[in-house]
């Protein structure tokens, strides 16, 4: 994949990911407020979709670095397993995916360091 198209296909996964961050944001604010889900699972999923909302705005970054493809892959990868685990859990009420999360934490920070390359 060249750069150019790289940068393009990171600049539009960026988008989605944004724009699936404030939904799941509209979510967790209407959602949760008419149910009985306890504070730990309401907490989990601000803490997903603010690191969801954060990481889909740093892939915009990642679409203008030296190795697009790279870093958002990790970027993309990170959130999915970070955020996507919390979000499970805090929806489900079942903790089964919890150990993927720190996988994503590490692939978060290596999509960041990515971009330095």
């Amino acid at each position: 994949m060249t750069a150019m198209t790289a940068s393009r296909v990171v600049t539009r996964l960026a988008g989605v990911s944004g724009a699936l961050a404030v939904a799941a944001g509209a979510y967790g604010a209407h959602g949760f407020r008419r149910s009985d889900r306890d504070d730990y699972l309401k907490e989990l999923f601000e803490t997903a979709n603010k690191y969801h909302m954060y990481h889909s705005l740093a892939m915009l970054g990642a679409a203008h670095c030296r190795k697009p493809a790279l870093a958002g892959t990790l970027l993309l990868a990170g959130m999915g397993c970070f955020c996507g685990s919390l979000y499970h859990q805090a929806i489900t009420g079942d903790p089964g995916l919890r150990k993927v999360a720190p996988i994503g934490g590490t692939l978060l920070i290596v999509g960041w360091a990515a971009m330095a390359l």
